[in-house]
């Protein structure tokens, strides 16, 4: 188990503790950091190679005696002051060797693991508090396969940055949709519970729940805020007909059903980045990273039924499904901080680190299981669109979508 979280933790930090000190100590430009690390993390995860690294703990105690006489008493390697220090070896330390698990398996870097974390008041089985660990990222164990994504902390971090993005880029709004004081609001796909927990502050009076595969929302939220792990598209978690409002946010690919719980003339918003690179002033050109990083994960997702741009298709299923009132909004998202006008600019800086950050959870998961790759491959690709990316000549954009539909209200 020890040698799981280290081998996460380094693998995890690479990039963390070399990009600074590579580039400002030793004049690296970053793709040289980012090439080198493909064979560290490839060695990292070499299971022939039975490599360990060591833990020290060192304690001393401030002696009650003087000065003098502690100094008369203490061994000449201890510093003046400290009483001798009390250390305890271990096999791990160097002092026997540690013995290697023949049965442990050796080749898809994939191991199951309970989160460590979990509350014990929780009520969750724990099947559903299991998560899977493939390529070093942590993934949903409830419900396998159903969501591509990882859910570790740094994707979590990632996901509460582009809820901000995405406040901003709606002009500070949660929604959309004109909602007059609803009283129930299910929030699917909630991840870390951002959009719930802000939801149930600006709607005191509302009964807010947010559901979603991954255990992963904090303890302490709004009173009128609670959570649920568990398939967004069972049957038994909301009676037909009992919700005000439906929020999905980034879950367009992932969803197959309309959701049937919503009230007669209650609403429904979709918010989704839609990840089609464009520009505006032809400094994008044809060999740009991310056109070839949106074409594989198109590929990729579709080997799982997913359909990456759902959101182009939305409107249209939404229409037939009998919903009314459509309100389809588009907006250019910059990739970086090239705009002119202020907001922008802050989205731009927004949407890039989103983005940057998100690469490697994005592609990981799909392009190995869906495409064949191997891990080293996925992250020389990323070598190049991480390089892209960063240019400040290129005036790339992406799309943010919000579709928003009503049920009709039954007539007699």
């Amino acid at each position: 188990m020890i040698g799981r979280y280290s081998q996460a933790v380094i693998y995890d930090g690479l990039h963390a503790i070399t990009i600074g000190p590579f580039t400002r100590g030793l004049g690296w430009t970053p793709e040289e950091v980012e090439v080198f690390l493909v064979q560290c993390r490839k060695d990292l995860l070499n299971p022939s190679i039975h490599t360990y690294v060591y833990y020290d703990a060192l304690t001393g105690q401030k002696p009650f005696e003087t000065a003098e006489s502690a100094a008369e008493r203490a061994p000449s390697n201890v510093p003046e002051g400290l009483s001798s220090p009390a250390r305890e070896d271990t096999p791990a330390e160097g002092h026997g060797a540690i013995e290697v698990d023949d049965a442990e398996p050796s080749e898809d870097g994939y191991a199951t693991a309970s989160d460590a974390s979990s509350n014990g008041s929780t009520s969750l089985a724990s099947s559903i508090r299991d998560f899977n660990f493939e390529n070093k990222r942590r993934y949903h164990k409830f419900k396998e396969g159903r969501y591509m994504m990882p859910n570790d902390d740094a994707e979590q971090e990632r996901e509460d940055m582009k809820h901000a993005m995405v406040v901003h880029i709606c002009g500070g709004s949660l929604h959309r949709a004109p909602l007059e004081r609803p009283q129930k609001v299910l929030d699917i796909g909630t991840g870390t519970g951002i959009w719930a927990m802000d939801m149930g502050d600006e709607y005191p009076e509302a009964e807010i729940t947010g559901i979603d595969l991954s255990p992963i929302q904090p303890e302490f939220v709004p009173p009128n805020v609670h959570f649920i792990v568990d398939d967004a598209e069972a049957e038994w978690l909301n009676a037909d007909n009992s919700v005000d409002f439906v929020h999905l946010r980034h879950m367009a690919p992932f969803i197959k059903d309309w959701p049937r719980v919503l009230k007669p003339g209650g609403w429904i918003e979709i918010q989704e980045m839609r990840w089609r690179f464009d520009c505006d002033d032809d400094t994008q050109g044809p060999d740009y990273a991310l056109l070839k990083f949106a074409q594989y994960l198109e590929e990729a997702l579709a080997k799982f039924g997913f359909e990456a741009y759902a959101t182009e298709t939305n409107p249209a299923r939404l229409k037939a499904a009998g919903f009314i009132n459509q309100i389809d909004e588009n907006k250019k998202v910059p990739l970086g901080p090239w705009a002119k006008d202020p907001s922008l600019k802050t989205i731009g800086r927004y949407s890039q680190a989103v983005l940057y950050d998100g690469l490697h959870a994005a592609t990981i998961g799909p392009l190995t299981r869906g495409l064949g790759w191997t891990a080293e491959e996925v992250e020389v690709f990323l070598v190049q669109c991480r390089r892209d990316l960063l240019k400040p000549s290129i005036h790339a954009h992406v799309y943010y979508d919000t579709l928003c539909g009503q049920k009709p209200v039954e007539t007699a």
